[in-house]
């Protein structure tokens, strides 16, 4: 069953890849490219499971897990470093996320 596109997450996804890119060209970090990448690839992937399996609960979990994963390692990041960006920023667009993601398992939930 195909679902509406998601472009939010796609967006998510290619802005956290491009995030780590930025990371390494800036600072020649390679755990920020990796991470990065790693990272937009399961955003992307999410994204993608949600519009193309419409939301199920099993196509929005990668994306919700993802977001999950992303709001709690960069938000315990920003507050070590006391720094905004980037990980204070990352942390409160994923957080935007993985509110949306949540949202839509509560509302498979309430409808069944």
């Amino acid at each position: 069953m195909m679902g509406e596109v998601d472009y939010p997450g796609y967006a998510y996804g290619a802005l956290v890849a491009l995030g780590g890119v930025m990371g390494y060209v800036k600072k020649r970090s390679v755990p920020s490219l990796v991470a990065g990448v790693a990272c937009g690839s399961l955003a992307l992937y999410g994204a993608f499971s949600v519009s193309s399996n419409g939301k199920t609960a099993s196509s929005i979990m990668p994306a919700l897990g993802t977001a999950s994963v992303l709001t709690a390692a960069m938000g315990a990041r920003a507050l070590k470093s006391g720094k905004i960006m980037p990980a204070g920023v990352v942390a409160l667009i994923s957080l935007g996320m993985m509110t949306r993601y949540g949202v839509m398992m509560y509302n498979l939930q309430t409808r069944s």
